[in-house]
């Protein structure tokens, strides 16, 4: 029988002390990072859906993966969700929802000429971007998008202005930029990205065009921002550091890497426990765990359960932000429910702490 994860609240002491035979090997422990898990944005998505699926019925036709989590997409579509490639999937006139990430101009238009009901589930913080893309566009600036290229985000991003729009992949990508005037060009990014990596890559763009101008605000999220900076408060008590989340997860493969260069001496990116190996563990006294922005904590609580059978059953959350932001359900969505006297509110996520957990 697995034993269950204990929580406690003081991790300072991480060794027990026999009076006869002097100190004994440290204690096994887990290292929660929080905040972790679902965003805002991801929450709308999902939720929509979920709406859409109570309200409309199944099928409710999705356009890419909701959020880029396996889990959820396998769990909306085992309730009628039908997830496409693109809108010439969707019979014509039938329901259809953008994912988080956000669609081009081009989409938009591909779906009207279908007659397709469309629901706009993108983040509001992608949103945020695309209107800061026309706005340096219309303006006759050159834009440097940050990002990855094929990112479902970059290219609905790219979508708004490809005249103007040059993707910068990494910071070794710098070199290859070519603009018209070095001195009306400004840079924006997708929003999932390495903080660090992303500064970087600005530093060096800032070397060869001086007068690069910044977004007005950032465009990293603030979800994305605070997963690793809680990552990198556990990452250098940790000898592995385990992320939860799915291999096109932008900001899941992120952690990975910035637990590695906050001094992990192991990272390990998983989409369930099942995936766990044991041999990862093998002299290991401190692990930590962490998930994505697209990830439910119920996958949470399966690891917590398989390290406990492992012998790490302390597990200490170290929290290093509080979120409280809810974003409303999309527009088209609320008119709906609305007619039909269904209620629209959600209550506060409560920043999600659904296991017993006293902070460390």
């Amino acid at each position: 029988m697995t034993s269950a994860p204990t929580f406690a609240p003081d991790a300072a002491d991480d060794t027990a002390t026999d009076p006869v035979a002097g100190p004994q090997s440290p204690t096994k422990r887990v290292l929660l990072a929080a905040p972790r898990g679902y965003c805002a944005g991801v929450d709308r998505a999902v939720v929509a859906v979920e709406k859409a699926l109570e309200h409309y019925g199944a099928p409710v036709y999705v356009r890419k993966e909701i959020v880029h989590n396996k889990y959820v997409v396998e769990t909306l579509a085992a309730r009628g969700a039908v997830f496409v490639n693109e809108t010439d999937e969707v019979p014509e006139g039938a329901r259809v929802v953008f994912s988080a990430h956000g669609v081009s101009p081009a989409v938009h238009q591909a779906a009207a000429a279908r007659s397709l009901q469309t629901i706009d589930a993108t983040c509001p913080l992608v949103t945020k971007v695309h209107k800061e893309a026309v706005r340096f566009a219309d303006d006759d600036f050159d834009i440097l998008l940050i990002g990855h290229e094929g990112h479902e985000e970059v290219e609905g991003t790219y979508g708004e202005a490809p005249e103007r729009i040059q993707v910068v992949n990494s910071p070794d990508a710098v070199d290859d930029v070519v603009v018209r005037d070095p001195d009306k060009l400004v840079w924006i990014s997708q929003t999932t990205l390495s903080v660090d990596e992303t500064m970087e890559t600005v530093r060096r763009l800032r070397e060869r065009f001086p007068n690069l101008q910044d977004p007005p605000s950032d465009d990293i999220c603030y979800a994305t921002q605070n997963r690793q900076v809680a990552v990198k408060k556990i990452a250098p008590d940790c000898d592995v550091v385990i992320t939860v989340g799915s291999a096109n997860s932008s900001n899941s493969v992120r952690l990975v890497e910035v637990a590695l260069e906050a001094g992990a001496r192991s990272s390990y990116r998983i989409d369930t426990a099942a995936e766990i190996d044991p041999a990862w563990f093998a002299g290991a006294a401190t692990v930590g765990v962490t998930s994505g922005a697209s990830v439910p904590e119920i996958l949470v609580r399966d690891v917590l359960d398989t390290l406990a059978a492992l012998g790490f059953g302390q597990v200490d959350e170290v929290r290093t932000a509080t979120e409280d932001l809810m974003f409303s359900l999309p527009r088209e969505l609320r008119a709906d429910l609305k007619a039909a006297g269904t209620p629209v509110a959600r209550p506060p996520r409560q920043n999600r702490r659904s296991l017993n957990i006293t902070p460390a």
